[in-house]
């Protein structure tokens, strides 16, 4: 076997594929659930230019789930509380955009320091190690299950209670608060649900490539629609079939799961841009037309 043919096996291997399906049940249950979360959370991060606060809180969730894993409790709990206490600073400390920058630019070098010196002290398993920066494909086992399911379900139904003060206030926050809609309160309330989303987006595609999840499925939907019905729809759908796609690519594989799932979501955002920019094309050639005319 030539070198190009190793490393086509480690990239994809599909024997024994059958009988490898079973150990990513859970996985495959949790994608779903996070490629809704992340996909209806992602469209409100787009609306309010927050993918530098995603990325600031991951490195915080990183090193919770770190802290987590070198005392041997929950990871998912760990990952959680560390996304919160991010979260939670972001939103009470960085109202204004520019605060909000100088808070997160402050809070990724924390987080990401303490997770590095955490995972030094940890002396099991470097698998466990290397799962929680770039993910992993068969790590949510049913207690893991159960922290994820129990806090998708807390994020959908904050969503549902928040969607449309908070859709108006992301649109158009001096109108909104003028007519009486809470926006500082909202703008909190959705920092927490983005720290939950991203704890649990962690768990699957790690701290690293957390954006994939988060951010790129709502961006590709928004280059294709403007619909506020249509917009969070393309965003679920992209998102669970880049999560799914990338566990089942990945299951027969050495290769972490993160960089089938990071492939799938760019490529749908490339495909998503291309049409959008002919749609805008097309559209501009047909009202030039008559004027020409």
């Amino acid at each position: 076997m030539n070198l190009a043919d190793g490393i086509w096996q480690q990239i994809f291997n599909f024997d024994n594929y059958g009988e490898l399906l079973a150990l990513v049940r859970n996985s495959l249950i949790a994608g779903v659930a996070l490629g809704l979360v992340g996909g209806l959370v992602g469209v409100f991060v787009i609306m309010r230019d927050l993918p530098f606060a995603v990325h600031g809180i991951s490195e915080l969730s990183f090193a919770g789930a770190s802290a987590a894993l070198l005392l041997g409790v929950n990871i998912v709990a760990g990952s959680i509380v560390g996304s919160l206490i991010a979260a939670g600073t972001i939103g009470a400390f960085g109202a204004r955009a520019r605060d909000r920058n100088s808070v997160i630019g402050t809070i990724m070098p924390f987080g990401l320091g303490l997770g590095v010196l955490f995972l030094a002290l940890y002396e099991g398993r470097a698998a466990n190690k290397f799962g929680i920066l770039t993910g992993q494909i068969v790590a949510v086992d049913t207690p893991q299950m159960s922290w994820l399911l129990g806090t998708s379900a807390v994020v959908l139904v904050a969503l549902a209670v928040i969607w449309r003060p908070l859709a108006f206030a992301s649109a158009d926050p001096e109108v909104a608060e003028a007519r009486g809609v809470p926006v500082r309160a909202l703008s909190f309330a959705f920092m927490i649900v983005l720290g939950l989303a991203v704890a649990l987006s962690v768990q699957i595609v790690g701290a690293l490539l957390v954006l994939t999840l988060v951010v790129t499925p709502a961006a590709a939907a928004a280059r294709v629609t403007a619909s506020p019905v249509l917009l969070p729809v393309l965003s679920v759908v992209f998102a669970v079939v880049s999560i799914e796609g990338g566990i089942l690519l990945a299951l027969g594989s050495s290769v972490p799961i993160s960089p089938y799932v990071t492939t799938i979501s760019f490529t749908i955002y490339i495909v998503c841009r291309l049409a959008g920019t002919y749609r805008t094309r097309q559209w501009g050639a047909r009202r030039t037309v008559p004027e020409a005319g």
